[in-house]
């Protein structure tokens, strides 16, 4: 197949399906990555598809967001299940866990069912901190910079910190979950706390209600297949292909 042939044929099937995986243009056209890679960055260039972390979207499909609501805006969507959710996560916590929990609403939760008074628990979250001293849990926090809007704690002092450790288990938010995106969320500093907790941890659970399949946020901070993720309903089929997916209804 021709260079163009098989860029046109990469057009056809991203504007069909309307974001693909680097792998599932692959086993299409039965071609190397690397030369898939390299189409998708001259497709990218001539403003016919958009590039992505792993793939590639149709360009009426592109839609980012660049931007995050308050705490006190997202703590009121899809509580019921946040509540199913978090209920179960705080489930799989055995004895003896050194457990990372990422600041977030659904991560919030997910303290309001922790008993498990033999393991530790770290956090970047000022409230999750707060609640898990409550609780009278053996409680660390990460030290760095506060970010106001989603009150966690960010910065180069706080990966350094995170360096230093290795979790059996680590609970992470994302804004947006997709196929080709991956796990995502708008703010840089964030995804690079995020992105050091995963790879110091042993399992990692994302914790994401139904809406955030399909989202993509401005910054990338692991691929879909790092982590297991537990949600309320079973995702679409590409979704499962992927990575494990506990689904809880």
């Amino acid at each position: 197949m021709l260079t163009e042939e098989r860029r046109e044929k990469i057009t056809e099937i991203i504007n069909e399906k309307r974001a693909v995986t680097v792998t599932e243009l692959v086993e299409a056209l039965d071609t190397s990555a690397a030369t898939i890679r390299r189409d998708l960055t001259a497709l990218d260039l001539e403003n016919r598809i958009c590039k992505v972390f792993g793939g590639a979207t149709a360009l009426n499909a592109v839609d980012v967001n660049t931007t995050e609501d308050e705490v006190s805006a997202k703590v009121l969507r899809n509580v019921r299940e946040k509540d199913l959710i978090s209920k179960y996560a705080a489930s799989l916590i055995q004895d003896n866990d050194f457990v990372y929990i990422d600041s977030g609403t659904t991560t919030l939760k997910l303290i309001s069912y922790l008993n498990n008074q033999k393991a530790k628990y770290i956090t970047n979250g000022i409230v999750h901190a707060k609640k898990l001293i409550e609780k009278n849990l053996d409680t660390m926090i990460i030290g760095g910079r506060v970010k106001s809007a989603t009150e966690a704690i960010i910065g180069p002092d706080c990966i350094d910190g995170i360096r230093k450790y290795h979790f059996t288990k680590a609970f992470m938010g994302t804004n947006g979950i997709s196929v080709p995106a991956g796990y995502t969320t708008p703010d840089v500093d964030e995804a690079l706390v995020k992105a050091e907790a995963i790879r110091h941890s042993y399992m990692t659970y994302i914790l994401a209600d139904h809406s955030k399949f399909g989202q993509v946020s401005s910054v990338t901070f692991a691929e879909i297949s790092a982590c297991c993720i537990i949600t309320d309903v079973s995702p679409d089929k590409t979704y499962m292909d992927q990575t494990v997916i506990k689904t809880l209804e």
